[in-house]
């Protein structure tokens, strides 16, 4: 029984750490959509803030703020084709992860009945030697 105790934990062992690293990249995968979404907005603001000055002001640079004002805006919704496919991959990931996750809880479950039945088999065990009459000290059958 303790062979099949010492299996159940090194499959505890091995499914704890593919959840750790399946929990790790979905978390990487966050990060990076939170990365994008920040930087979606930080373009937005930017964009924002590009107002033309009170008072004459040049064609030229009436025409280097649109465009550069398009230039933004292209940067911000060419980011909206990153974004989706980030989300995309952070929901596989947290799939990945609560897989990785259940696997693990199954293993441990597993580990803990086979730790069940090898205590009641110890105790059975001893029952069975405790019944026993010692025939060692003399006694005949």
């Amino acid at each position: 029984m303790t062979a099949l105790l010492r299996q159940r934990a090194r499959i505890v062992r091995v499914r704890r750490i593919q959840h750790n690293g399946a929990a790790s990249a979905a978390a990487d995968a966050a990060g990076r959509v939170q990365m994008i979404e920040g930087n979606r907005e930080r373009l937005s603001r930017m964009r924002g803030e590009l107002r033309p000055a009170e008072g004459p002001m040049l064609g030229a640079a009436l025409a280097r703020m649109s465009e550069l004002a398009m230039r933004l805006d292209d940067a911000r919704f060419g980011l909206g084709v990153s974004l989706d496919a980030a989300r995309a991959a952070a929901a596989a990931k947290e799939r990945a992860r609560l897989t990785a996750r259940r696997d693990q809880e199954g293993a441990e479950k597993l580990q803990q009945a086979a730790a069940v039945a090898a205590n009641d088999l110890i105790e059975r065990r001893q029952r069975l030697v405790a019944r026993r009459p010692n025939r060692l000290k003399g006694e005949q059958a």
